[in-house]
């Protein structure tokens, strides 16, 4: 919306300003941080006389946390959303289609999660609705966005999956085949972050880490001059996303002060599928997918986790860990909560910085 100001620059040269994908990222983040810091405490208290009991904790999970987390309200993905929906509407150029693709998974793996969490607060029970009716809209909704991505360009390489270390490796998967791999992305990356989300803090900062990398990643890759230099694909557009990315920043910055030990509030399915989705479609978006898997390495670690805790116990009837996810196997190896979430934040910087070193070593 702001971004069309610019267009009056003749008259007032100041307006130019907005015109800049730098300062409008830099105008969602603070949008995004404000309009939580504003609306969060009377939403939190909304939540928590909606919900009386709050979030059901699960009863085979960590004992500690049926005493530390009971109470708390849950669908702090809400203000998430607000802040995100807000940000990018007021500095993002609204008649770029990859902004529009992005918005959409977002609040539509958004509402998924807010009638996930529904059922959960209204029959007090962790198990939420029907696990196979939830993954067919996942994956509805993720075809949906990767064939979007794959026809708004009309490029050369538009359903193509670059390979990161080599500049010029494209491989193209034609339309099915790339929108199929693009639903994995997409629901995977969702999914990923929500088995990440079991501690206070522990998925929002490796959000905002991700976010950060990819905004960096869409700037470059939406540039053609720096892509050029780096000797990257140029997907034109594609550098908007760079301001979604920055209200997602922000976004994460104003919950975390209401999440941060003891938290508050918690996101829920509703923020947490809606964050991984929407870092799916902009890797996708990008180009970069595979990239997603290094820089989100935490979050594929606990996934990773869970599947080999199933398959082993319904092969051998033995667990590989003592719990799954894997925060919880450290929690129970005796790691206070602080300790494994502050760890798993170094991780997910460390793993950050390998993906972005992808750019420059080709």
């Amino acid at each position: 919306m702001l971004y069309l100001l610019n267009q009056h620059a003749d008259v007032w040269p100041f307006l130019n300003v907005f015109r800049y994908t730098t300062f409008r990222a830099g105008g969602a983040v603070m949008t995004a941080m404000l309009v939580i810091f504003v609306f969060g405490p009377s939403l939190i208290n909304l939540l928590r006389v909606r919900q009386g009991k709050g979030q059901p904790i699960r009863t085979d999970g960590p004992q500690t946390h049926l005493l530390t987390k009971k109470g708390t309200p849950t669908m702090g993905g809400l203000m998430i959303l607000l802040g995100v929906g807000v940000a990018t509407i007021l500095w993002a150029n609204l008649s770029n289609q990859y902004v529009w693709v992005v918005l959409a998974v977002t609040l539509s793996y958004g509402l998924i999660g807010f009638y996930d969490d529904f059922l959960k607060v209204t029959k007090r029970s962790s198990a939420g609705f029907s696990g196979r009716f939830k993954l067919i809209l996942e994956i509805g909704i993720a075809a949906a966005a990767a064939y979007s991505v794959a026809v708004i360009g009309d490029q050369p390489f538009s359903t193509s999956i670059s390979v990161p270390f080599f500049k010029e490796v494209l491989l193209d998967l034609g339309i099915i085949f790339f929108t199929i791999f693009g639903v994995f992305v997409i629901a995977g990356a969702g999914n990923a972050v929500n088995l990440t989300d079991g501690l206070d803090g522990l998925a929002i900062v490796p959000v905002m880490i991700a976010a950060a990398a990819f905004g960096i990643i869409a700037y470059l890759v939406g540039n053609k001059i720096f892509s050029d230099y780096l000797q990257i694909h140029y997907v034109a557009g594609s550098g908007e996303l760079a301001v979604v990315c920055a209200a997602f920043i922000g976004a994460g910055l104003g919950f975390l002060w209401f999440n941060a030990p003891p938290a508050m509030i918690f996101m829920g399915d509703t923020g947490s599928l809606a964050l991984g989705g929407a870092l799916g479609a902009i890797a996708v978006a990008t180009k970069h997918e595979i990239v997603l898997g290094i820089i989100g390495g935490l979050f594929v670690l606990e996934t990773v986790s869970v599947i080999v805790q199933v398959v082993s116990f319904k092969l051998t009837g033995k667990r590989v860990f003592r719990m799954a996810p894997l925060h919880h196997h450290f929690e129970q190896k005796g790691w206070a909560e602080p300790t494994v979430v502050v760890r798993f934040w170094i991780i997910a910087v460390v793993l950050a910085l390998i993906g972005l070193s992808t750019l420059k070593l080709r």
